[in-house]
């Protein structure tokens, strides 16, 4: 499992750092200003929809059924049932498509209706966003194709293929003199990159045997299961979604920037869940999943301890960084071109309010795996719908005097309370949550990041009273520091406070083997 995580996360990383590329091209030729705006609500509605359709909900019911079908009946028949889902997959997402085509600009008044008061943002917004949609038939397809690879044991090229979305963003921005506006050629990035990814997953099946066809879609069993569990997982997704969508809305009627400043937030804060976050529950869902079918709960409870156990110590010098330096961060990183230091400072203040509830959205998934992994997706559904019920209650009385950063205390307020309910509702139904050794783990833990802040915190302050103030690249030079810094506190402080024992646990070297 480890192994696996490492894989999936290796390459999310270097998906994550070449989308730090192109958020950094995209604020220097974009800035934060009505052109930016328009793009990314154009950006961000067919991404609404892929994580609605797509990704979590869609693998929670595919790639187990899948992985059953192929493990059962042989792979021609897990073939078979992919070649249906692909059929059917490709007749909704037509529908939607001439939808969303034929009605852009109610669609964009009703997601986006602040800036029904700007015609120019307006505009720009639904021209971008008949560009961008596209995108959501290709990439969904592209993740059916991905979800069979995984629930085959193989997933590097569908931890890989992001990376193509960022390598053409950067390619359309550097070439933005080509286009009508900036915009433009990001949105036609963001097409391009959804052909890319296809064909790159679709070349990756078809070389080891998975390539899927269109096939006549059948009411047979294994579909009947799919859509069973496929529909509380949508719903799930999509209150996830209404919250980010409620984002959308709200920003949309404060001033002008606000939409920037959460941009560049999640970009930061989205990377460790993206890095870590995903590719523990990617990894971790299958590994239950046997586990609970070999009848072996402890094993099953062990990997569950241990993927929280690894996630969250992965996730603490970020989230000691989102809370105790995001200034530095967001000036070192942004803060250069048509993107100013006062830009920067909205965005980290953006940033500490994810912060917040970083490390709960890191751990979720491995808190969804034990009910996924039992075919049960209509629980982590409720406690998705309980919490972003909250969380959107939240947003409308925070945004009048904390304008995004309410919105982003909300989203963060919002991730503890889903973890709490799985918790809840995962006691109630007598799952073990983890394993007897997990809440000491937690414990020294929790000293690890304290020590890891500290040293980043202070490190900001000794480099910003010795370093000049007309240094060239000063915010650079100082985030370099308290980098290096914090790794060298984090590495001891694990060592000294964790052991050898705990580290041999989350790395999978004392993993109990799978019953025969």
């Amino acid at each position: 499992m480890f192994r696996n995580i490492l894989s999936v996360g290796g390459l999310t990383l270097v998906s994550r750092l070449a989308g730090f590329i192109r958020d950094v091209v995209m604020a220097a030729v974009l800035g934060a200003g009505p052109v930016a705006d328009a793009f990314l609500v154009a950006f961000r509605l067919p991404n609404h929809f892929r994580a609605i359709f797509a990704e979590g909900a869609f693998n929670a019911a595919f790639v187990p059924t899948y992985a059953r079908l192929r493990e059962q009946d042989g792979a021609a028949s897990a073939r078979a049932f992919a070649d249906e889902i692909l059929t059917a997959m490709a007749l909704v997402h037509a529908v939607l498509l001439a939808l969303a085509l034929g009605f852009t600009p109610q669609f964009v008044a009703l997601l986006a209706p602040g800036l029904a008061d700007d015609p120019e943002r307006f505009g720009l917004a639904v021209t971008l966003t008949r560009i961008t949609f596209p995108y959501l038939a290709l990439i969904s397809v592209a993740t059916l194709v991905s979800g069979a690879l995984n629930a085959s044991d193989r997933f590097a090229m569908a931890a890989a293929a992001p990376i193509l979305m960022n390598v053409c963003m950067v390619g359309t921005l550097l070439g933005a003199a080509l286009f009508p506006t900036a915009g433009h050629a990001a949105a036609w990035g963001v097409l391009i990159s959804g052909v890319a990814q296809l064909f790159a997953v679709g070349l990756d099946a078809e070389r080891h045997g998975i390539g899927l066809r269109f096939g006549r879609p059948k009411l047979d069993p294994g579909t009947r299961q799919f859509l069973k569990a496929l529909g509380p997982a949508v719903i799930g997704s999509a209150g996830v979604q209404i919250a980010l969508f409620a984002d959308t809305i709200i920003a949309t009627f404060l001033p002008a920037g606000a939409l920037s400043a959460l941009y560049y937030a999640d970009r930061i804060n989205q990377l460790p869940i993206g890095v870590v976050g995903i590719a523990v529950g990617t990894v971790l869902l299958p590994e239950m999943s046997r586990r609970l079918a070999a009848k072996d709960d402890r094993g099953a409870a062990y990997s569950q301890a241990r993927a929280i156990e690894l996630a969250a110590l992965l996730a603490l010098p970020f989230v000691a960084a989102a809370l105790l330096v995001p200034d530095l961060t967001m000036r070192a990183l942004f803060a250069r071109g048509a993107f100013t230091n006062a830009d920067a400072a909205a965005a980290a203040a953006t940033l500490q309010a994810y912060g917040v509830g970083l490390l709960a959205f890191v751990v979720v998934r491995a808190f969804i795996a034990p009910f996924h992994a039992r075919g049960d997706t209509r629980t982590p559904m409720i406690a998705s719908l309980t919490a972003v019920a909250l969380n959107v209650a939240l947003k409308f009385a925070l945004m009048g005097s904390l304008a995004q950063v309410g919105l982003a205390l909300a989203t963060a307020a919002g991730g503890w309370i889903n973890v709490g309910l799985l918790v809840f509702f995962a006691l109630r139904r007598g799952y073990p949550v983890g394993d007897a050794a997990l809440g000491g783990h937690l414990l020294r833990l929790l000293g690890v990041g304290v020590l890891v802040g500290a040293s980043l915190f202070g490190t900001q302050l000794l480099a910003g009273a010795v370093l000049q103030a007309d240094l060239p690249a000063r915010a650079e030079v100082m985030l370099l520091l308290v980098i290096l810094a914090g790794a060298l506190v984090y590495a001891g402080a694990t060592i000294v406070l964790l052991g050898r024992g705990f580290i041999a646990g989350v790395t999978g070297r004392r993993a109990p083997p799978l019953p025969q």
